[in-house]
């Protein structure tokens, strides 16, 4: 059986073009006919994708249409575990191989949609740049075999100006139909993992931190232990967070309140108490107490009304402040050049 492989692994390398390297990988390329992917080396040789990554995006590519590729379904298919397959999944959707959004249905049921793309390079580029799709060629041709050029053009080539020929039902003087607008680029939702983290908002300080402010706020973290066995916590962490638990008391807080608040809902594994205590304290952290003056009920501002008065020659009302006449009398007194008594 050994000898066998050997012979065929020795013909096989016999029909390899060209001289073979001294060192390295020795391709052989052996034609597909049925049950093969279209690969580019863009997702292959991925500088920043991990291997497994692109086996996962490879195993994607190969499935057939509509085929489930959650998590668990590719769990099942695969070796890897759910947490690699998610990573994995992270990866590409970073790169823009893959988009998960959700979509409901008729029925009021949501669902969610997976999008791979192979190529996602190419959907930032226009149309009109995007590259023209080349003849298959049967037979792949390794890298350190020189293609020959040919002499004469193909028949593709010598067709093209009769293209642009005018059609017979075409009137010359017609003008020829909008090209369509460019499809949008293809923007990944999810950021790159290189892409730089915010920084975190700081913890909350309270105004004053009185030495009264400070006890109440250490005995409050000591005693979490108590409460929920995950809060444990050491000396050094304590201190670094009663100044944050002294501004919820500088707020008029119940204790009750802030360790209801700190210990409920707590997610399953914990670990890492500390940070969840940090974000809790700078996310839910309350405002402080209105006072007195602004309970209280807006006043509306005092809208003066004109007052209406009757003209001294006409009887008609009109608004003033003062008496007077109105507007038709004192025109007309103008054109008369009698004296007009004008309202201030």
């Amino acid at each position: 059986m050994d000898t066998q492989q050997n012979t065929a692994l020795t013909r096989a390398l016999a029909e390899v073009p060209g001289p073979l390297p001294t060192s390295g990988v020795i391709h052989i390329t052996l034609p597909h006919t049925d049950r093969f992917t279209v690969v580019g080396n863009h997702l292959a040789q991925h500088p920043d994708l991990s291997c497994t990554a692109v086996g996962l995006a490879v195993r994607i590519q190969s499935l057939p249409q509509g085929t489930e590729v959650s998590i668990k379904a590719l769990t099942a298919r695969c070796q890897e575990g759910e947490r690699r397959i998610a990573a994995a999944l992270r990866e590409l959707e970073g790169h823009g191989y893959l988009q998960r959004f959700r979509h409901r249905l008729p029925g009021q049921k949501v669902i969610t949609r997976t999008v791979f793309c192979n190529q996602p390079a190419a959907l930032l580029r226009p149309r009109s740049q995007a590259p023209v799709a080349a003849v298959p060629v049967s037979v792949p041709v390794p890298a350190s075999v020189p293609v020959p050029v040919t002499a004469h053009p193909p028949a593709q080539t010598q067709a093209q100006p009769q293209a642009h020929a005018p059609e017979p039902d075409s009137e010359p003087g017609s003008q020829p139909e909008p090209e369509p607008a460019p499809t949008p680029p293809f923007v990944p939702l999810v950021p790159p993992p290189t892409a730089p983290k915010p920084p975190r908002p700081p913890l909350p300080q309270p105004g004053t931190l009185t030495p009264e402010l400070d006890r109440a706020a250490t005995a409050l973290l000591s005693d979490l232990r108590r409460h929920a066995p995950e809060f444990t916590l050491s000396e050094g962490d304590i201190h670094h967070l009663a100044p944050a638990v002294a501004s919820w008391l500088e707020r008029d807080a119940h204790p009750d309140t802030i360790r209801r608040t700190l210990t409920d809902d707590l997610p399953r594994p914990l670990r890492h108490p500390v940070k969840l205590l940090k974000h809790r304290l700078t996310a839910l952290l309350p405002p402080p107490l209105p006072g007195a003056c602004d309970l209280a009920a807006p006043t509306r501002p005092r809208v003066v009304v004109t007052p209406f008065q009757t003209c001294d020659d006409c009887d008609r009302a009109f608004r003033s402040p003062d008496p007077g006449h109105c507007r038709d009398c004192r025109e007309t007194r103008e054109h008369r050049g009698e004296g007009v008594r004008v309202a201030a």
